[in-house]
């Protein structure tokens, strides 16, 4: 292999029912520093049925190309047809890295490929860069419980591949100015050689706490001691209107549902404000929640890693300051009418 003949950074813009998923916008904008960095193009792919209309969206976001296969038998996501389509494109235009979006789709499928491109996979990436004088992608990730932060290198084999956690990465401000090149590719499939059909789709109507959506949290951590003191987590989130979260003890204590944990293992969110209360800071809930706008700690312990990341500090004891919180903020809503605005 000579990976010289590999060039390029391609995001998988993985789309549903016709709209784009959040995590492939916000690659384009890691992918644009990583594409500057290297002096190559940035491209986006884009698989599906009648896709067309979205290209331009993709160039909006920051691509200067977008590669598209649009076939009535890639209107759904299945393994089978859609790594075809990625393995007819790669193969033909040889990108240097592929990113996608470290979702259900994004991960079956890059891992698919990476199977049939005999080539690396680094899952569930936090933090990108490359290494420009020897063109490697160094995608890190949380490893050993989250008590370091590893690197992973693809030295000798191209496409550099990985999947990133949706929130973890900043999409661009959209310009629709912006000109790019869109090049389709056809493909040869028929439904009848396809292994898997899609007999229906079922949407979850279930209403779940979704805290990737949030825009204010108060999140607790095992610091509050006990189920008892974990319910003024709940009394302030309340108060200001907030949603709640936990860390994994405090779920893995079953003070909170799987749902509503924070962290390398549960959701990554960027609030406009996140409360962390008697968290420590351990890399695992960190790399979760580090790209909050305002990031209020409250810990009794002045030496936590928690205060590295947080834009203000509160150094004490949850179970004095939490209810002077909620006092105040009580008070506060009685103030303005009974509501409070984070704009």
């Amino acid at each position: 292999m000579n990976l010289d003949d590999f060039r390029g950074v391609w995001i998988f813009i993985e789309q549903n029912d016709g709209k784009i998923e959040g995590v492939s916008l916000e690659l384009l904008g890691a992918g644009r520093k990583l594409a500057d960095k290297l002096q190559v193009p940035l491209s986006g792919f884009l698989l599906g049925s009648e896709i067309k209309s979205l290209a331009n969206q993709v160039i909006a976001y920051g691509a200067d190309q977008v590669y598209m296969v649009d076939h009535p038998v890639l209107k759904n996501y299945r393994t089978e047809s859609y790594m075809k389509g990625v393995m007819l494109l790669a193969e033909k235009y040889k990108p240097e890295i592929i990113l996608y979006g470290a979702t259900p789709n994004g991960k079956d499928l890059a891992s698919a490929v990476a199977t049939d491109l005999n080539t690396g996979l680094t899952a569930d990436t936090t933090m990108l860069d490359v290494d420009v004088d020897n063109r490697l992608l160094e995608a890190s990730r949380p490893a050993f419980g989250g008590n370091i932060m590893a690197t992973i290198l693809c030295k000798k084999h191209r496409p550099q591949m990985a999947t990133v956690r949706p929130k973890v990465m900043k999409a661009l401000e959209p310009d629709t100015s912006r000109l790019g090149k869109i090049i389709e590719e056809s493909i040869s499939l028929q439904e009848e050689d396809m292994r898997t059909k899609v007999l229906r789709i079922v949407n979850d109507v279930t209403k779940k706490a979704n805290l990737a959506d949030a825009h204010v949290i108060v999140c607790g951590g095992k610091g509050m001691g006990d189920l008892q003191n974990f319910q003024l987590i709940h009394e302030l989130a309340d108060t200001i209107g907030a949603s709640v979260g936990g860390t994994r003890d405090v779920v893995e204590a079953g003070w909170l549902p799987h749902e509503q944990q924070v962290g390398q293992t549960g959701e990554t969110v960027t609030p406009k404000i996140y409360f962390a209360i008697g968290i420590s800071g351990a890399i695992q809930h960190v790399v979760g929640m580090k790209n909050s706008e305002f990031i209020i700690a409250i810990n009794k312990d002045p030496n936590a890693p928690i205060f590295d990341v947080a834009t203000y500090g509160i150094v004490g004891d949850a179970m004095e300051i939490v209810p002077k919180l909620i006092e105040q903020f009580k008070q506060l809503r009685t103030e303005k009418g009974g509501e409070i605005s984070y704009a």
